[in-house]
């Protein structure tokens, strides 16, 4: 890992030029993770359970963990529910 500079350099040192089979499963999985960590955040700054959030939103308390993990991928439509029906919150969405 000569010459690193940005943490690009070291996925693409790692994972591979985005657009490449390994990048793409990198960049995915990190996106899953991400969703996850912020379904958790919102969830408990909600002060509400797996369970709670689960029943509001007519889903399961399995799934809402597996989300959570990152290992679940997840719908926009899906997410959407969640945040906004489900913790009263407004999900934004962009495009850099």
């Amino acid at each position: 890992m000569n010459d690193i500079t940005n943490f690009e350099d070291i996925l693409i040192d790692k994972y591979g030029e985005k657009g490449t089979a390994q990048r793409d499963t990198f960049d995915a999985d990190s996106l899953a993770f991400r969703l996850g960590a912020m379904l958790k955040e919102a969830r408990k700054e909600a002060n509400m359970t797996q369970e709670e959030l689960a029943e509001k939103t007519g889903t399961k308390k399995s799934y809402i963990s597996r989300i959570e993990r990152g290992i679940s991928d997840i719908q926009i439509s899906t997410y959407y529910k969640l945040i906004e029906i489900g913790l009263g919150k407004q999900l934004h969405i962009s495009i850099g």
